[in-house]
């Protein structure tokens, strides 16, 4: 949920998040729940995805792509 920028409603937003509730005693909505089937089928392509592209890789491939991505971390973005 965005914060409000007026510094008095954002007390009042942080006060809320901490007690649970709204000031007027209704309860905050509920947060967006994730589905767990597909938290589940993610973690399982995360963790072998990086692994399986480096194993894929020639070395010099790798260090080609290395090397341009060192370049761009060291580029001056000024």
């Amino acid at each position: 949920m965005k914060r409000p920028k007026d510094p008095n409603l954002l007390g009042r937003s942080v006060v809320e998040d901490l007690i649970g509730e709204r000031m007027d005693g209704s309860p905050l909505p509920p947060e967006r729940q994730k589905n767990p089937a597909a938290v589940a089928l993610s973690m399982l392509g995360a963790s072998k995805g990086g692994h399986a592209r480096a194993a894929s890789l020639s070395p010099r491939k790798r260090s080609l792509i290395a090397k341009r991505a060192a370049a761009a971390r060291w580029k001056d973005s000024r």
